[in-house]
Order: C-alpha cells, then structure tokens, then sequence
C-alpha cells in the first residue's frame, strides 16, 4: 500500500486514541486530519519506514499540545520523583497486576465521560490513556512523551491513583449524562453511547408513542446503542415531571419525551412518552435550569 492507503487504514485506530485522550470525537477528527497533513509533508522526497508507529507519535503529541493549551500550568513535569519508595503503588493500581483491572478502570473513566480525566496533568492523562485503554508498552509511551519508560510508568501509575479514587463532585448529574447521551446520538458516536448505557439498558413506550412510530421495546445496551447511533437530531433538552429528559418538537410543540432514568452515572432505560397528559408538563431547559414555558404557561 502507498502511505495514503495506510493512512486511510490507520485512520479508525487514530481517531480512537485520539478520542479518548481528548474526549471530543470531533476535535479527535480535526487532530487526525492534522496529522495526515503533517504525513503529506513530510513524505515529499523521503519514505517512513514505520508509518502506523510515526502516526501514533504525531497524532498524541497532537492531542497533547490541545491538553496544555487547556492547562497552561506546566503541572505535568514536576516531582516524578515522588513516586519513588511509595509502599506497593505500582501493585495498588494494576502496572503489576491483572490487565483486566486496568481495562475495567479505563472503562469507568469512558462511563465519566472524561470528568476525571480532565483532573490529571496532559501527559498523565496521554499515559494512562495509551497504556490502560490502548495497551502501550512504557517505552512507546515514552517515545511519544520525550520521557524515559520509568518515568512513563510513574506518569501512567500517578493518573491511576487519581483515578481510582474519583472526588464526589466529579461525579456528572443527571441532566449530564442526559446531554451527553443525546449529543452523542446526535455525532454518531458510538462507542459514547455505549460507555453511557448500563448493561442492560432498555427502551420503551407508552401507546401514544407507539402511534407515533416509536418502537415499543428495545433491550440490551448495544442494541439500544444501535437504536440511537446518528439518530435524535431533532431533538431538545426538556424537563418530564421535573426530570431531565429530552423532546422531539414539531413546530414548537413537544411530540414526543425521551423520559431518562439514569442510576451511578449510566442509563438504565429510556421510555417515549407521548400521552396528552405527560406533553403538558415538558419544559425547555438548559442544563438544569428551565428555561421556557409550555405553551399552557403561556
């Protein structure tokens, strides 16, 4: 293949790393187009002998320049050393331990929605990512970094410990994790919608909805993911009964709520609701806060 063909390749694999480093998957798309420029350029007149590796380095050193214009504070560079001599860390969270635990923990990170990601330094967060998602070994990591591979891992052990033990007010609201499963319909982003959903996640309906068109039932988190993936782009945040929920509107009118029950941060079911009674209490809001009246209040 011609490197335009391992790029496009590559391509799938990029926009993933880059994803969960940075947590936007549209920003992860504009970094991989970056890099691909970068590609262009640099293969005039030579060849790169390990493409897929030099995308990797290019794209999360990338994604790292995005983290430090968010964190100005050079915070990620000091006191590596204090890791040294700390009793059994390494073990504690997981560097020695079953690989298993560190794809769990990542995949609680993937359930906050980066919240607690976004607590850690840059190149914390590109460490651990690459290690505990993606499964990098620490040289590599190092590679990308500019670091030594001891220092990688203390990087990546230091992340885990942050980690592992999430403040309470890092955890997201409910309205949070409404907005950002309906967002994340909207992108056709799966692997999102996926990370949102508990694992037996459902949808269901009431039977004006289903006169609507809605589907009755749906069960299981990936094929409620499915359901929605790319989906839902006419829809609005709304208050049902107090609750954050969403709305399919239709010249100004809520037609149909997307009643949420969310429980520890994921989405358990997801009920349409399209009864007279049920329509009249939709509110507008933004974030949390109502912000217009149904037309009755009018």
């Amino acid at each position: 293949m011609d490197q335009t063909q391992v790029f496009e390749a590559e391509r799938p694999r990029l926009v993933g790393i880059a994803s969960r480093v940075l947590g936007d998957h549209a920003e992860a798309e504009d970094v991989v187009q970056q890099a691909w420029l970068r590609m262009d350029r640099a293969a005039s007149g030579t060849v790169i002998e390990n493409l897929p590796a030099w995308l990797t380095t290019v794209t999360t050193r990338l994604c790292l320049d995005r983290l430090r214009s968010r964190t100005p504070v050079p915070v990620d560079d000091a006191d590596l050393d204090d890791l040294d001599g700390v009793d059994g860390l390494d073990d504690r969270h997981g560097l020695a331990g079953d690989p298993a635990d560190d794809v769990a923990l990542a995949d609680t990170v993937g359930l906050a929605l980066h919240v607690v990601l976004d607590r850690l330094s840059p190149r914390e967060r590109v460490a651990f990512v690459l290690h505990d998602s993606f499964g990098f070994d620490f040289p590599t990591i190092a590679a990308v970094l500019d670091t030594s591979p001891v220092a990688a891992r203390k990087l990546a052990s230091r992340a885990r410990a942050k980690v592992a033990q999430p403040r309470p007010e890092d955890r997201l609201a409910d309205w949070e994790v409404v907005d950002a499963f309906m967002a994340a319909a909207r992108g056709g982003d799966l692997d999102r919608l996926l990370r949102l959903l508990a694992p037996d996640a459902s949808v269901g309906a009431d039977d004006a909805a289903v006169l609507a068109g809605t589907p009755r039932h749906v069960a299981g988190r990936d094929e409620v993911a499915a359901f929605f993936d790319g989906s839902a782009a006419a829809a609005f945040p709304v208050l049902v009964g107090g609750r954050p929920g969403a709305a399919w509107f239709h010249r100004g009118e809520a037609r149909v709520v997307f009643d949420f029950t969310v429980v520890d941060g994921v989405v358990h079911t997801i009920t349409f609701r399209a009864a007279p009674d049920v329509l009249a209490d939709v509110v507008r809001r933004d974030g949390a806060t109502p912000t217009h009246p149904t037309r009755r209040d009018r």
